[in-house]
């Protein structure tokens, strides 16, 4: 049924303005599990219980999403996605509460090399980048490094501007 012709039409623009959107499902169970953002732009919120919450980011924006769970011995598993909110109808990988999922630049598991990710979006930060604009290529970097064994080189202010510079000259 087209609700557009019942006077719905603001309904239905609001409907397919969040099915544009991807969805990330945040969980904080204390001491016991953590669904957190490091960083992103969010563009709704949604509370679904004293216990989980849904946020929405826009088609192209990045964001990194920080999982752990723990029992009564200590953290068992860590994990950080970083990664891009698709378009509609855009190939993805999905990942665990992520709807649709996204374009996926770093995925990390285990806590000394999350650590690491989170040490390395520290140090962004201090050299006065917001992590939602580090170049994509970055991501992959950092990934491929930890993947290997190696630690990642650094994000520093000169390489953002080349890459504001190149992101400027793309079609």
């Amino acid at each position: 049924m087209n609700l557009s012709h019942r006077g719905c039409g603001s309904a239905t623009a609001a409907l397919s303005s969040r099915n544009a959107m991807t969805e990330v499902e945040l969980i904080r169970v204390e001491k016991r599990l953590e669904h957190w953002l490091r960083f992103g732009r969010i563009a709704a919120e949604r509370i679904v219980s004293s216990t989980t919450r849904v946020v929405s980011f826009r088609p192209e924006a990045t964001f990194a999403l920080v999982r752990w769970s723990s029992n009564e011995l200590g953290k068992i598993h860590s994990r950080i996605d970083i990664m891009r909110a698709v378009r509609p109808g855009e190939s993805h990988a999905t990942a665990p509460f992520v709807r649709p999922g996204g374009k996926l630049y770093l995925s990390i598991q285990g806590w000394p090399d999350v650590r690491i990710v989170l040490e390395a979006l520290a140090a962004i930060e201090a050299a006065g980048v917001d992590p939602c604009d580090v170049a994509p290529d970055h991501w992959r970097h950092v990934h491929s490094r930890l993947s290997a064994g190696e630690r990642p080189r650094p994000y520093t202010a000169e390489r953002h501007r080349a890459w504001l510079k190149r992101k400027a000259i793309e079609p």
